[in-house]
């Protein structure tokens, strides 16, 4: 829904509106505010809010830290969970005080990103987004336990799957707040739940999975339980994935779709795929940012490990799911949900509009078990893994002109910063593990 600035304004007047929330979002992927009182709203409408950019991680030293927050008045939200007191959300762009956009902001290099498509003669990227979950028990203080809510599976429901009215709770509240819910279910793994919501153009996509995220956590403190888009959780169970479905449009016409090909892909489908399979291992750092990522990426839980594609076969990292016409799409596999939305989806745009530009040939699919196949027959194929760690990803995106370009000189500079000092911090913890392992051992 589109508002103008007198229609917030009224709406808030209307609905009684106490507070609203400018909010962005860091390097990270973690979502911060801005809480102003209703009387500052015209203020902010006119893109005069200011905050303290250095307090933010990936942003701005202490000397530059003034930075202004414009709303996009389309994202225009009121909680339904706070009945009095009523509070509001826009999301931001974030900019510098000279009017330029800040080249750090994830949202704004997402949007940079958009423009290079456009040009290209694509007027939109549609995304559909699975971000996954887990809900954990809480103590007597709230805090989060590991211990989990259900033993349930897949598709299972209510006594076994006891999140069924948690969950159904942050459906109507979403519904609440615009969003077209599709479907909602147990995942796999006890604990772990799944609700898809309609696609839409990447910029509101990117957004929905942040205000998703804060729905999720929101309504699951209120049953008593802690939600957490960790990517692995727990040892020996499927991991929490964030599959992306996505496709190309120029004007009404599905880029993606050809009735002619055998498979209904074009030859613009086919190179943004072999962009995407090109560039897997450099954007991994993005689109699998934690050392935890990695504990999903591996054979057996349904997580792909493999840079393939195939039509049918679920073990690659790109999939083709079996609607055609306008809703032809590539199901991009190995993002997670700890992943930054904005940055994700820009690089993975990034990399098949790589394809696209150098018209990269697709290689065969993969339409067998690839997690059965030896390791002379990964060779054979052709076939590389992801990154098998942080530190490998990282690597591979310092070697990646294409994702560097993507991401620009200041989040790629900052990024890296941050994900060494975490892998820093993993390399010199001492593990659980290691004490069970050795400490009667040796």
């Amino acid at each position: 829904m589109s508002y103008t600035k007198e229609d917030i304004l009224r709406i808030a007047q209307e609905e009684n509106v106490r507070f609203i929330r400018l909010q962005f979002t860091d390097l990270l992927g973690t979502i911060k505010n801005v809480e102003i009182p209703v009387s500052q709203l015209e203020k902010a409408l006119d893109n005069k809010m200011m905050f303290d950019g250095s307090s933010i991680e990936g942003y701005v030293r202490i000397e530059e830290s003034d930075m202004y927050l414009y709303p996009d008045l389309d994202t225009w939200v009121i909680f339904p969970w706070v009945a009095t007191d009523r509070v509001a959300r826009l999301i931001c762009d974030v900019y510098m005080p000279d009017g330029s956009p800040f080249a750090g902001d994830p949202r704004g290099i997402l949007k940079r990103v958009l423009k290079e498509a456009e040009e290209m003669g694509f007027t939109s990227m549609n995304v559909g987004p699975e971000p996954e979950f887990f809900l954990f028990k809480t103590d007597e203080k709230g805090n989060p336990t590991e211990e989990l809510n259900d033993r349930g599976g897949y598709f299972d429901l209510a006594p076994t799957d006891l999140g069924e009215n948690c969950r159904r709770e942050i459906v109507l509240t979403l519904e609440e707040m615009g969003f077209e819910i599709e479907a909602s279910h147990h995942e796999v793994a006890p604990g772990q739940h799944e609700i898809d919501f309609k696609y839409a153009n990447a910029i509101k996509a990117a957004d929905q999975i942040q205000t998703f995220k804060l729905v999720v956590k929101t309504i699951a403190r209120q049953h008593g339980l802690h939600a957490t888009f960790m990517p692995k959780p727990l040892f020996g169970v499927n991991g929490s994935g964030m599959h992306c479905h996505q496709s190309l449009f120029q004007g009404g016409e599905n880029a993606f779709y050809d009735e002619n090909d055998k498979l209904g892909l074009s030859r613009t489908a086919r190179h943004y795929m072999a962009g995407i399979l090109k560039h897997a291992r450099a954007m991994a750092a993005i689109t699998n940012p934690t050392v935890n990522s990695y504990k999903r990426l591996v054979p057996g839980y349904e997580a792909p490990s493999y840079v393939a594609w195939s039509a049918s076969n679920r073990s690659p990292m790109i999939r083709i799911p079996a609607s055609r016409g306008l809703s032809t799409r590539v199901e991009v596999r190995n993002p997670d949900p700890a992943a930054n939305p904005y940055l994700a989806l820009a690089v993975m745009l990034k990399a098949g509009l790589d394809g696209i530009k150098r018209e990269l040939s697709l290689p065969a699919p993969i339409d067998r078990n690839i997690y059965v196949m030896t390791e002379e027959e990964l060779v054979e194929e052709g076939i590389a893994s992801l990154p098998a760690d942080l530190k490998e990803a990282l690597g591979e995106l310092l070697r990646s002109e294409v994702i560097a370009d993507a991401l620009g000189d200041h989040a790629l500079a900052y990024f890296y910063e941050l994900k060494e000092i975490e892998w820093d911090m993993y390399r010199t913890q001492v593990h659980q593990w290691e004490r069970d392992q050795y400490l009667t051992l040796y």
